[in-house]
């Protein structure tokens, strides 16, 4: 007759385990904590966001081509709106805009943080592991060509970057279900898929290649 009354406790275990391992996850009101996936990757791609923005505008002042100022456009007005909401998610959480965390440490043990350093720009100094990024070097020479030399450099930086963006992107799809963060990443994925595909044809049109991939 004992036998019937082990199954509601069992019950009960497990969801007292659900719920302990989304408190350390989430927090005491649902929200993600400081050092969780969803966190490290608004911070991340917000700064990578930045730098992809801040190249849009060196372009865009010099450009004379159509296709290349309206896209330099698209990606000021698309990442620099992304960029609000993960500084709104991260104030939304009660969580710091910056840290003291190495950039991707959210993706550590995830298949990411061995893999950091040799996906990142090869001359990515001072940005960590975080794919993708232009190194200082190379936006000083943006800013100092100009035309079509200026043209196919700042194409081959953006798909490098866009490159970045969708691995960063496609990581916190394996991390996380977390409906607005999840969505975003599924929005970035697709977006800078599509921008790559047009920059790599800008690029044709002027006689050039892209750099060597990033994503494998």
């Amino acid at each position: 007759m004992e036998m019937p009354a082990r199954k509601p406790l069992l019950i009960v275990f497990a969801v007292l385990v659900v719920a302990a391992a989304a408190f350390l996850l989430f927090g005491r009101d649902g929200a993600p904590r400081d050092t969780s996936p969803e966190a490290g990757f608004a911070r991340d791609m917000a700064t990578h966001h930045a730098q992809a923005v801040d190249m849009s505008f060196t372009i865009r002042d010099k450009s004379q081509s159509r296709e290349i100022r309206n896209l330099a456009y698209d990606i000021i007005t698309t990442q620099s709106n992304q960029r609000g909401m993960f500084q709104g998610w991260l104030q939304q959480w009660g969580l710091a805009q910056a840290t003291d965390q190495r950039p991707m440490a959210w993706m550590s043990g995830h298949g990411h943080g061995a893999a950091a350093t040799p996906t990142a720009s090869p001359a990515g100094e001072g940005q960590g592991a975080m794919p993708g990024m232009a190194s200082p070097q190379e936006l000083t020479k943006l800013k100092e060509l100009q035309g079509a030399e200026a043209e196919v450099l700042f194409l081959q930086l953006m798909i490098r970057h866009h490159e970045g963006g969708v691995e960063m992107a496609e990581g916190l799809l394996k991390l996380s279900k977390r409906d607005e963060v999840a969505g975003m990443a599924a929005k970035i994925v697709e977006g800078q898929s599509g921008e790559i595909k047009l920059m790599a044809e800008l690029l044709r049109l002027r006689g050039a290649q892209p750099l060597p991939s990033i994503l494998k």
